[in-house]
């Protein structure tokens, strides 16, 4: 089974879903620090996807003669 590469939109949703039940006063400590966890982790998935998306533009912005390389980034 192939995992689709998720994307910056859908890990920000996930974010904010995850902030609105923290909010939630009537959420117990347990769930409370499953979530955190879960936060954190989407946090990172979506930083990285920042900082890939500003690389490409980049790429794009520094190419010399003017062409769009559309190949994959290497990290």
């Amino acid at each position: 089974m192939t995992r689709e590469k998720p994307s910056f939109r859908d890990e920000l949703e996930q974010l904010e879903a995850i902030v609105r039940q923290l909010e939630d006063p009537d959420v117990d400590l347990d769930r409370a620090l499953e979530l955190f966890e879960e936060g954190v982790r989407r946090l990172k998935v979506a930083r990285t996807l920042l900082e890939q998306s500003e690389l490409t533009v980049k790429r794009v912005l520094q190419d010399a003669d003017g062409t769009i390389r559309t190949d994959e980034l290497e990290r």
